[in-house]
């Protein structure tokens, strides 16, 4: 008996699943606006140059504010002030003849620099002056959390397949608000990075986590709902955070109000249950025994585990329970595990890198950074819901393939409408953002079905932090926008393409039963008796032939 037919006994899609369900659902709300609090925090607010040593003696008199910036700072040719110097010496005659300022002495900013409050009232550059020379400063402190999170994918990726999956779900919860409200006490910008990267060292924990219990607990026909369900915890935060920000615009105050939302993870956690797959795989029968009979319970099932006894369990799954240990390095131990990590890191890299590509650049439009950042969000509820049907239609890696192609065309689009085209660029990028959350909804689903349940886990860290390397990269990418303006899309658009490839050459998983041993993706798996599956199910294919034939003779 497999343990998919047991989930299907005791209804693989229940209130219990479901009840898992929402409770993951909820703790991965304050994640997505983790990810997203750069665009926000480190923005850049319009400034000049602090002109108050300019009037040491009270030479600007009764000069308006206006008139006062006209003979202290240059302007730039749409006629607002530069950014990163002022007039050595106040140059009054501007007053008659403004357009005669291009040969006056420039020095850079003396006593700093005086930022436009009407958007942001602090931000991290108007709180250590991360403009000018350091304007890149603030794009830093994305990466350096991006960081964070590609290496804690990587230890909680292999620390919930050593300790369990609830534990380490519990740990990520606590050590990822704490983090994140220390990070708000910073007295420097050093301070401040440091305790973003464990910030996001210890938040990503909850969704690699989260996916695979969420995956674990049900039946095959019900895993693409719940992959979609799963991937909307992204949609809702992205949509949410920007509304939060427009409300709450000093920075310190914006981290607590994204952080404290733990709070309730950390109460339902104890409803949580542990992976029933890993404790068997485990040897901890007993322990999964428990937690059957509470699903069966609650799904009003229980005649299904009355007749199953815990030392049952361990027929379940045929593999090597309880006597190694997995480990990153059984990742590419075997020549089509190495295939397979091979692919998905590819593709996990260029999905992240692509999707936050986008998410990352609310102000490259003209539109209002606010509603940009909503409507980014509010498009990836549509692209979801498709998901569900083009998995249906479809399959898998038809899907990742051809929504990373879209993107890439969408970019290729961009390219060629003039910037002052704002609206349809804006709209062609929305498209590409859809198109964007289909193939991240998609692949966090789809690599879950792809790994053995041996090293699943090892398998969704691996991946993860590959992604984050991406995401890291990210910000980068955009600056490289100071060298060509389209320079970033054509990075962003060679990804897309490359990865589409790439994701096509991934083995279909629809309707099939989960791996469960690494044997099972090399095809050598043995039964209980020693005999090759692959053999049984060519021979039991070769019968099913021969009682077609059969019966063909019998009609005819």
């Amino acid at each position: 008996m497999k343990f998919e037919d047991l989930l299907s006994e005791l209804n693989g899609f229940g209130r219990f699943q479901k009840m898992v369900l929402c409770i993951n659902f909820l703790g991965r709300f304050s994640l997505g606006c983790h990810f997203l609090l750069g665009n926000f925090i480190a923005a850049i607010p319009s400034h000049h140059c602090n002109i108050s040593s300019l009037d040491a003696d009270g030479l600007f008199g009764n000069l308006t504010q206006e008139e006062r910036l006209t003979v202290s700072v240059p302007a730039q040719e749409d006629g607002t002030p530069v950014s990163c110097h002022m007039f050595s010496h106040p140059q009054f005659q501007l007053l008659i003849n403004s357009s005669s300022s291009t040969d006056l002495p420039v020095v850079e900013c003396q006593n700093g620099w005086h930022f436009d409050n009407s958007t942001f009232i602090s931000t991290l550059a108007t709180q250590w002056d991360l403009v000018c020379d350091k304007r890149a400063m603030g794009k830093l402190t994305t990466t350096i959390f991006f960081l964070g999170v590609m290496f804690g994918a990587a230890a909680f990726g292999s620390l919930s397949a050593m300790f369990g999956r609830k534990p380490m779900l519990l740990v990520s919860y606590i050590l990822g608000m704490g983090f994140g409200l220390c990070s708000v006490l910073s007295s420097s910008l050093v301070m401040f990075a440091v305790l973003r990267f464990f910030s996001g060292f210890t938040i990503t924990g909850s969704v690699i986590i989260s996916t695979v219990l969420n995956v674990e607990w049900v039946s095959i026909e019900h895993r693409k709902l719940v992959g979609v369900i799963d991937s909307l915890a992204w949609t809702f935060g992205f949509m949410g955070f920007p509304v939060i920000a427009y409300f709450i615009r000093d920075w310190r105050w914006l981290t607590v109000a994204i952080s404290l939302p733990n709070v309730i993870s950390i109460i339902t956690w104890w409803w949580v249950p542990e992976s029933a797959r890993w404790l068997i795989v485990n040897g901890k029968a007993d322990k999964a025994h428990y937690y059957l009979k509470k699903c069966a319970a609650m799904n009003r099932k229980k005649e299904v585990t009355a007749r199953i006894k815990p030392e049952d369990l361990a027929k379940i799954i045929v593999t090597d329970r309880g006597s190694r240990k997995y480990s990153y390095l059984d990742l590419v131990r075997t020549p089509k595990m190495r295939r397979l990590s091979l692919l998905t890191g590819i593709t996990w890299f260029s999905v992240a890198t692509v999707a936050y590509g986008i998410s990352f650049n609310i102000t490259g439009f003209g539109l209002n950074m606010y509603l940009t950042q909503f409507v980014y969000g509010a498009i990836e509820i549509p692209a979801k819901f498709c998901i569900y049907y083009l998995l249906d239609k479809f399959g898998r890696h038809v899907t990742q393939a051809g929504s990373l192609f879209f993107v890439g065309v969408s970019f290729i689009i961009n390219i060629f409408i003039p910037k002052e085209k704002t609206v349809i660029r804006t709209v062609i990028a929305v498209l590409g953002k859809g198109c964007s959350a289909t193939s991240f909804g998609t692949v966090i689903l789809y690599t879950s079905e792809l790994y053995p349940t041996v090293v699943r886990q090892n398998g969704m860290g691996y991946t993860s932090f590959i992604a984050r390397l991406g995401v890291s990269v990210a910000p980068l990418i955009l600056l490289s926008n100071d060298v060509w303006s389209y320079f970033s899309q054509v990075i962003l658009c060679s990804l897309a393409l490359s990865a589409a490839f790439v994701a096509y050459q991934l083995p279909e998983t629809s309707g099939k039963c989960l791996p469960e041993t690494i044997d099972d993706i090399e095809g050598i798996r043995k039964d209980m008796n020693g005999l090759l599956l692959q053999d049984q199910k060519m021979e039991e294919k070769d019968n099913m032939e021969k009682l077609k034939d059969h019966l063909f003779v019998q009609n005819t």
